[in-house]
């Protein structure tokens, strides 16, 4: 007996959309089933964001049809979205950092009594929410500004679900995440679909798309490259449906090292309040050394005090030779330290959104730009357009608003702005989140280069992956404490999650190569 196909509850038709004359989609055919979960994989640029606003009702298309339960539909804002039933949840979170939690999960549709906001209500509402994405532990009357960005990203979808949703859009949903979290969400996700929600869900993380998806779509340059079943491609496949073409190697080769280079940053027993303690490693000239363990254990703040930006750091820190711990931003970016920091945050605070690219890479090189307190817009224009070659960074004109380009593209903003002031110490505060395969790999290899020329590198990422693959040692961390130090051959996902639980080494091939703190 036959079973008949259940009818799209999402159907797009010939979907087209440009901006400033760049394609982002072109004739896109696209569906979605109820009661599942459809994971949209591509490059950043590729189109899928662009897709899921449309859906989402953030930007309409310039072409093409929409249907939704059977019903065409043309969105004209997210509410009207809203109003059928469809709730997108976007990396750049839509929560308000002065707003309590409680408040942000209701700011659309407040429970009322006698015509003022029923606070009970809302506090019992949060709590409920709370509860259904499991973060029993955040207080409703809390700050959300106040709150880590993980758990920030779970009241975002705890207000998603409090709008009742028949589809929700989850954009990289898990980029911000502990990995206790990210177990949670599988639950809460898996549970949903089990209730009869549908989920669009865009990652750029396999892993994730192995345990959760259904079905999979894969998009490249604004087009519908596939669609079929998870399981029926390996992930080399998809990666090569993704890029367009074979990935032989994601990673650039490590230099042999035949002698310890000369240390460009020396730190001897740094602390600050109670999250960093006895924090002593050094940095050789060349040396890519990444921050490892678990999330949260003390790694952005080293970052963020050797960049001058926290104040009553104790310890000693030398660069370049000269004593003293960078007192400000500024200071760390003189010529005499010459450092640069890529935050985490690229969107909030790596770049001004409604400036031009162009602006946006030039502003830390305007002193030498400006000889004469006018900027030369001749080499202004020499210096970006080095940049946007150099980087690779998509573009229709760096005159557009940066806000306009990739996630991925926006990245590569960021760090062309700082690698124009030529650092000798550069510090990334997990460059890759919310990246694609394509775009990480340019990375990796424009760091292994930037490394190879002399420039001395500090890298935290949350990817153990990374830290394996571009990194000449690794320092793990634990309680704000350096707990092991792993180089060479004991650069392992093994040793390294082990380490980042504090848990003694059982590999008898770590030899010297593995020194506890």
């Amino acid at each position: 007996m036959s079973t008949v196909p259940a009818a799209p509850l999402l159907d797009m038709r010939g979907i087209a959309k440009s901006y400033g004359g760049v394609a982002a989609l072109a004739g896109v055919d696209f569906a979605a089933k109820p009661s599942s979960i459809h994971a949209v994989l591509g490059e950043n640029g590729a189109g899928k964001s662009t897709l899921i606003k449309i859906v989402a009702g953030v930007v309409p298309p310039d072409q093409g049809t929409m249907s939704f339960a059977g019903k065409q539909v043309h969105f004209t804002n997210p509410q009207a979205a809203n109003a059928e039933g469809i709730v997108a949840v976007f990396q750049e979170l839509s929560v308000v950092p002065d707003l309590s939690v409680a408040d942000n999960i209701s700011i659309t549709r407040p429970p009322t009594r006698f015509g003022l906001i029923d606070r009970k209500a809302q506090r019992r509402r949060a709590e409920e929410l709370l509860a259904r994405v499991g973060c029993e532990d955040v207080n409703p009357r809390a700050r959300v500004g106040d709150l880590p960005l993980s758990r920030r990203q779970m009241v975002e979808l705890a207000k998603a679900l409090g709008r009742s949703p028949r589809l929700l859009i989850l954009d990289e949903a898990t980029s911000a995440l502990t990995a206790a979290d990210v177990e949670r969400v599988y639950k809460i996700l898996h549970r949903l679909r089990e209730d009869g929600l549908s989920l669009l869900y865009i990652s750029h993380r396999m892993h994730e798309i192995e345990e959760l998806a259904d079905t999979i779509s894969v998009f490249r340059n604004g087009r519908h490259i596939s669609t079929f079943a998870k399981g029926s491609h390996s992930d080399e496949e998809i990666v090569q449906m993704m890029i367009g073409r074979d990935v032989s190697s994601v990673y650039p080769p490590k230099p042999v090292r035949t002698e310890t280079p000369a240390p460009e940053l020396e730190v001897t027993r740094l602390g600050w309040t109670d999250r960093l303690s006895d924090i002593s490693f050094t940095l050789g000239k060349g040396e890519i050394v990444g921050l490892g363990g678990l999330d949260g254990q003390g790694q952005r703040e080293i970052l963020l005090a050797l960049f001058g930006v926290l104040r009553n750091v104790t310890g000693t820190v030398r660069i370049h030779g000269r004593d003293g711990i960078p007192s400000s931003p500024g200071a760390a970016t003189s010529p005499k330290l010459s450092m640069a920091l890529i935050p985490e945050d690229r969107k909030t605070e790596g770049l001004m959104l409604p400036m031009s690219i162009s602006d946006n890479i030039s502003i830390t090189a305007l002193k030498w730009l400006s000889p004469r307190a006018v900027i030369d817009r001749t080499a202004e224009k020499n210096a970006v357009d080095g940049m946007v070659e150099k980087l690779r960074i998509k573009v229709g004109s760096v005159a557009d608003p940066v806000a306009t380009l990739s996630g991925g593209n926006q990245q590569k903003v960021v760090i062309a702005k700082w690698l124009l002031t030529g650092p000798r110490i550069l510090l990334l505060n997990d460059p890759t989140r919310g990246i694609d395969v394509g775009t990480k790999e340019e990375i990796y290899r424009l760091l292994r280069e930037l490394a190879d020329a002399g420039t001395s590198i500090v890298l935290y990422s949350t990817d153990y992956d990374e830290l394996i693959g571009c990194c000449d040692r690794v320092l793990i961390l634990y309680g704000g404490r350096i707990v092991r130090t792993l180089e060479g051959a004991a650069i392992t996902e093994t040793n390294i999650v082990a380490s980042s639980f504090n848990l003694p080494l059982d590999s008898p091939t770590a030899g010297d190569m593995v020194r506890p703190q």
